[in-house]
């Protein structure tokens, strides 16, 4: 299976992580916190660590650290101490450029051998905007009308420089060939792109597309696009009818279905013991009490606080369409799933969905028993582990899963490759879809 570990909310997923760790609360601004996590999780072969990103606070407000910090220079600290792991870092389709964004992923692809990926994110929050100039924020189909815009002119700049461009030859005088480095002259509806990027491809041809949309025009563009994608699945056969779905419409765009992964995210609290992962459990929950999770519980289904009775029955009828959800229609329908499927009280549904994302309190081999069943039945390539309480949680599943994974043949010894691509198994990178041959030769 594949494993990445996702940085999440600053110092862990669990909202409570930054008051039930041991350590500062302003660790998350501490270089030498990411370079123990890029070291451990390099140590424990993890294929990648995955940086999720929060544009800005407006969210959380002063309530708890977010990971707020800008994705690509994280990256390249954790570069500077790694040499085989990949680095994935988000960045959104709403509020960049392509053509920076091509360049500064490119640079960080250049710089690590191949390492490199980027997750594409149509960002949701309207709050965001208030940063970006103001006015109205986009509606879901202008905001994926925007990312496959985006999407495939960074694809374009990645390849404007056609393998063997760069020759180098200091007798002749020729350092590069201009009829292998193209002009993409793109004009659309929201971006004007001349080109090329001012530099070849990358090592591994170009980085690794993540995607994490789950509404059907998310699943639509990463079937297009993605060569990883990251959802959120709590209830098994949803998360088995995902993949088949997404792999279904990879083939559709003339894809092979092996060359997309599917990666749901796993919120994991490990002990040594079944009592000693619950007492951490419960001691993260306890410590931040339960009004910031039953907020945050609200904003991902969109329903106000106060009909979010705790011991009554999760109100699943009071739901208005997701054609009128402002947030993650992915989250939210898999959180409803899991309420709605097991029947669960408020407090229950608080306590098991993991901030977002199907969750397992236990040791080791139960949790490896629960990620030996989702891959058997055809759920998932692997998983995005969302770490509770970082650094400790990271360490923890170097320690204690790593291990029972490796004795059960699940999960590899070693690093077999030096690019991030062929690492994940997804082969080289293919055409961009829906591009001419034709393209104009850079000046």
């Amino acid at each position: 299976m594949i494993l990445t570990a996702a940085l999440m909310h600053g110092l862990g997923m669990h909202t409570g992580a930054w008051m039930a760790r041991d350590g500062k609360a302003s660790d998350y601004l501490s270089s030498a916190m990411y370079k123990d996590i890029a070291r451990t999780a390099e140590a424990g072969k993890l294929h990648a660590v995955f940086l999720a990103e929060q544009m800005t606070n407006q969210e959380v407000g002063t309530e708890r650290p977010c990971g707020a910090l800008d994705t690509a220079t994280v990256l390249a600290l954790m570069a500077g101490v790694t040499d085989r792991i990949g680095l994935v870092g988000t960045a959104s389709t709403t509020y960049n450029q392509p053509y920076d964004l091509a360049r500064r992923f490119a640079t960080l692809d250049h710089l690590t051998g191949g390492r490199v990926g980027w997750n594409s994110i149509a960002t949701q929050n309207p709050t965001v905007v208030e940063q970006y100039g103001g006015g109205e924020s986009l509606d879901h189909e202008q905001r994926y009308a925007r990312a496959d815009e985006f999407i495939d002119v960074v694809l374009r700049l990645w390849d404007s420089w056609q393998d063997g461009a760069l020759v180098g030859d200091k007798e002749n005088g020729v350092f590069a060939r201009d009829d292998l480095v193209r002009e993409i002259n793109h004009t659309g509806t929201y971006f004007s792109v001349r080109g090329p990027l001012p530099f070849p491809r990358t090592p591994q041809g170009r980085p690794v597309i993540f995607q994490a949309g789950s509404s059907p025009r998310g699943r639509d563009q990463a079937a297009k696009y993605a060569d990883v994608v990251f959802t959120a699945q709590h209830v098994l056969q949803d998360a088995v009818d995902f993949r088949t779905d997404m792999r279904e419409r990879a083939a559709a765009y003339g894809r092979d279905p092996d060359s997309i992964k599917i990666l749901p995210g796993i919120s994991l609290v490990l002990g040594r013991t079944q009592a000693e992962a619950q007492k951490r459990k419960d001691h993260l929950d306890e410590v931040f009490g339960t009004g910031p999770n039953l907020r945050k519980l609200a904003k991902r289904v969109g329903l106000p606080v106060d009909v979010l009775e705790l011991d009554k029955k999760f109100p699943a009828h009071l739901l208005g369409p997701d054609e009128e959800f402002k947030g993650s229609i992915g989250f939210r329908r898999s959180i409803v799933n899991l309420a709605v499927t097991e029947d669960l009280t408020v407090r229950e549904l608080i306590a098991q969905y993991g901030g977002g994302h199907h969750q397992v309190v236990g040791t080791a081999e139960q949790v490896a028993d629960d990620m030996a069943e989702r891959l058997a039945a055809g759920a998932a390539d692997g998983f995005t582990l969302m770490i509770d309480m970082l650094p400790s949680g990271l360490h923890d599943v170097v320690d204690l899963l790593v291990p029972e994974l490796r004795e059960r043949g699940l999960f590899h010894e070693d690093y077999e490759h030096d690019t991030l691509r062929a690492t994940l198994g997804i082969g080289p990178a293919g055409p961009v879809p829906g591009t001419s041959p034709a393209a104009t030769p850079a000046a």
